[in-house]
């Protein structure tokens, strides 16, 4: 009889421990204290806190939904170490020091100027990361870098191609001014003109570059106008942009403007007012007002949270950018495994680019890009090349065009790069 009871009790504790790993696979891997460090630094002070408060939220919001609702990434929980840049590039290299000593697997940047900044401590390093803005001298040639969407330079060519199909009704060749703000940013769009503008049948005329703190383009403007632009286009943020259209329109220039992406959007509108009614711009994620999944989501959390930036364009870039960052490292999780990334490090940096970066494909980030999240290689490190254009209309930014592919340029094979 003991000897009876004994077995039944050894089968049920056989069964028990057979059984237990089916239910325990079910549920979270993580651990307490088992989670993955993303960086994020946004200019939230500074000169461009119009830009970088929205983004900081946008950021934080998509970690608390992804943490929430999407059971983190690979099952992991994302920890959110975010620092403010102000904007104030010698203090960039220290926060990416910072990521990096503190256990960061990948990290963000709002800007592509931060980016250029961060990529001096970072692609040493070979620690990867993701600007929401990106520029042409970020990802040319390709090194530990990537965007999550088109460049700057893209902007150009797109706008460029619009203006020429649909608004130009002239005889030769439009003649097009550029104004940029004295970094990347506008360094993007000259680069895309400088490639595409001969075969796109543009005379470029004018190259003006402004500050970010710049109150009047009078002077540059004057000159333009004098020489007769047909069409101006602005790679700039939003406040520096309303005053030379502000500008423009008070010397009673009667031309066509469009803007590049960091230029564009609800930000532009609240500043310019009714001096912006009719301008151009470029966008790289869905609008608020699309019927997708993921601004269902962005709309849900940022009023919950942020209700001040509901329909800010650099709260959804940033929101964006955090979900193709969350992707990329569930890639990670599952080709190279918690255990490699907990490590920290070169290595553990490595497996994100080489395991999830170069991994990824067919993510829509719940539509709110127009392509999808892909790594394709052959010197492209944008993740999506899809970009929309806009018309200011009404107060509000209407789409005049569906979304389009950005073909690749690879500006380091040109004669004049770098020069």
């Amino acid at each position: 009889m003991k000897n009876s009871k004994l077995t039944v009790l050894m089968i049920v504790l056989a069964v028990i421990l057979l059984v237990t790993p089916l239910f325990t696979s079910c549920g979270p891997k993580a651990q307490p204290g088992q989670v993955l460090k993303v960086g994020v630094m946004t200019p939230s002070t500074g000169p461009v806190p119009e830009k970088g408060i929205p983004g900081q939220h946008g950021f934080a919001d998509a970690v608390e939904y992804i943490n929430k609702e999407l059971g983190g990434a690979g099952g992991y929980p994302i920890e959110l170490v975010w620092r403010d840049s102000a904007y104030n590039m010698e203090k960039v290299g220290t926060i990416v020091q910072e990521f990096m000593d503190s256990g960061c697997l990948i990290f963000a940047t709002h800007s592509s100027t931060e980016m250029k900044a961060a990529s001096a401590k970072s692609n040493p390093a070979g620690f990867p990361g993701l600007a929401a803005f990106i520029s042409t001298i970020n990802l040319h040639p390709p090194t530990h870098v990537y965007g999550p969407t088109p460049d700057y330079g893209d902007d150009w060519v797109a706008f460029a191609k619009y203006y020429m199909a649909n608004i130009w009704k002239g005889t030769g060749k439009p003649k097009m001014a550029l104004h940029g703000l004295a970094n990347p940013t506008g360094l993007g769009s000259k680069h895309g003109a400088q490639a595409k503008a001969a075969e796109l049948g543009i005379d470029i005329v004018d190259i003006a570059e402004h500050k970010i703190s710049t109150i009047d383009e009078t002077v540059s403007l004057q000159r333009m106008k004098d020489e007769g632009i047909n069409v101006l286009f602005i790679s700039s943020t939003p406040a520096p942009t309303a005053v030379i259209i502000n500008n423009a329109r008070e010397l009673g220039m009667d031309i066509t403007i469009g803007c590049a992406s960091a230029s564009f959007g609800t930000a532009l509108i609240d500043l310019g007012d009714e001096a912006v009614e009719g301008v151009y711009g470029v966008a790289h994620t869905a609008s608020w007002n699309d019927d997708v999944p993921g601004i269902a989501k962005a709309r849900e959390y940022c009023q919950k949270n942020n209700p001040q930036d509901l329909n800010n364009d650099d709260y959804l870039s940033c929101w964006t950018t955090m979900l193709v960052m969350r992707e990329i490292l569930a890639k990670a999780v599952d080709n190279a495994g918690y255990e490699t990334l907990s490590q920290g490090g070169a290595a553990a940096w490595k497996a994100v680019e080489e395991q999830g970066i170069m991994k990824l494909e067919g993510y829509n980030a719940e539509g709110l890009v127009g392509g999808t999240i892909r790594y394709v290689g052959n010197g492209d490190n944008r993740l999506d090349n899809y970009l929309r254009l806009y018309q200011i209309k009404g107060g509000k930014a209407v789409a005049v065009t569906d979304w389009q592919e950005a073909p690749l340029i690879k500006y380091e094979e040109l004669e004049w790069w770098g020069k």
